[in-house]
């Protein structure tokens, strides 16, 4: 049996890469067409939005999953110097930033129709295809900029630390988040979305709201989310002094400002239970255990993982243990939302405006009440709307 074990592991390989390339041309084909004749509007159905969701979101776990076996088991090892010689870091900073350059490309058709396409025909988005096109440059160019060093670092933590390089990775990781969470909304958010302060009555009832909660001093912002999305959302971010209220112009010009000022609050309520730290030792956790599985899982013996194909190995361990650490993760997300929830009705004394928000939200979002169990155990970070609402209305009948 074990004799058969590397024609079958091959096989599955090769068939998993095929599915790949057959799916990218079957959506490289909807997008040329798309682009020359753009397909037409849809009718408002949450449900018949979500479940295409659903599906694409499936379909993309398991064609990532596969990429990454593709690349760890067949494409990696042939891009290794044949001649047995040691592997330079330069040849495996060009293999790297060569592989994102190369995958970006291939998902593009994949994300224009999953993502730009269905988000237009459902009326949430009128960002046009050149607008669209140029965010995912930019987001190409981030990824070369931050991927490449990092893959590079963790190289050099193998090669030097071969035995508890995962030790060495785990106590990077604390740096990276928190230095993520001050440098990304105030450096790489303006990149793709224009911020600009927002005065007058509104801003200082929010200020007065945050001040209550040591928060008087951050920068309140509105941010042109319409430009990618009709969605409404808002968020309370930063760490050491770099705090900021962002606010969509979704939001602000479409929503009641009492119901904006809950969904403000139920940010806020993120902000003051430290929700930011909490997330950064869960990531410090799952990175450890990431990084330790990853180890076991694709070292090899006598082989460095200090190299493309032991570096692809790591990846493609290091995101099937990601997915299956997925639902431990929206748990822990859906906790935080209902607790931000209840922040915000205690901040605001107005749990029914909080209803009125999500159900708005709800209509705005094109979102689901309720999503099927299975999606919410498995994947969603934030509960179903109908029980959201429910225990606002509950909240509201009982002031």
């Amino acid at each position: 049996m074990s004799a058969y074990a590397p024609i079958m592991r091959k096989f599955l390989i090769g068939l998993g890469a095929g599915v790949v390339l057959g799916y990218t041309a079957i959506r490289a084909r909807e997008a040329i067409a798309d682009l020359a004749n753009p397909a037409p509007e849809l009718a408002s159905d949450p449900a018949a939005y979500g479940g295409v969701r659903r599906a694409y979101m499936l379909a993309g776990i398991a064609r990532s999953l596969a990429t990454l076996a593709a690349t760890a088991y067949a494409v990696a090892p042939a891009l290794e110097p044949a001649d047995g010689t040691t592997e330079s870091r330069a040849r495996r900073l060009a293999i790297v930033a060569g592989g994102i350059i190369a995958t970006t490309l291939l998902e593009l058709p994949i994300d224009y129709v999953e993502g730009y396409v269905l988000e237009r025909r459902y009326q949430l988005s009128k960002q046009t295809a050149r607008a669209w096109i140029a965010d995912r440059a930019k987001g190409l160019g981030l990824s070369l900029a931050l991927t490449v060093p990092l893959v590079e670092a963790l190289a050099f933590a193998i090669d030097f630390a071969p035995e508890s390089w995962p030790l060495i990775a785990t106590a990077g990781t604390l740096p990276l988040v928190v230095i993520a969470n001050v440098v990304a909304p105030t450096y790489i958010a303006p990149l793709f979305n224009k911020f600009e302060p927002i005065e007058g009555e509104f801003a200082d009832r929010i200020r007065a709201l945050a001040g209550r909660y040591g928060a008087g001093d951050a920068t309140i912002l509105r941010i042109d989310m319409s430009r990618q999305t009709e969605k409404a959302n808002a968020y309370v971010t930063g760490l050491f002094g770099t705090k900021r209220i962002v606010i969509g112009d979704t939001l602000l010009d479409r929503f009641e400002e009492r119901e904006t000022l809950f969904v403000v609050a139920h940010e806020l309520g993120h902000y003051v239970a430290a929700d930011v730290w909490r997330g950064v030792a869960v990531a410090m956790a799952s990175s450890a255990a990431m990084f330790f599985g990853s180890r076991a899982m694709a070292r090899r013996d006598g082989e460095s993982l200090a190299t493309t194909a032991g570096l692809a190995r790591l990846g493609y361990a290091m995101s099937l243990l990601g997915t299956l650490a997925g639902p431990v993760l929206a748990g822990f997300s859906r906790n935080r939302e209902r607790a931000a929830d209840r922040f915000a009705i205690t901040a605001t004394s107005d749990a029914s405006s909080g209803a009125a928000a999500f159900r708005r939200l709800r209509e705005r979002n094109m979102a689901e009440d309720e999503q099927p169990a299975w999606m919410e155990t498995l994947f969603s970070s934030h509960p179903s709307l109908r029980s959201r609402i429910a225990a606002l209305e509950e909240a509201a009948a009982s002031a």
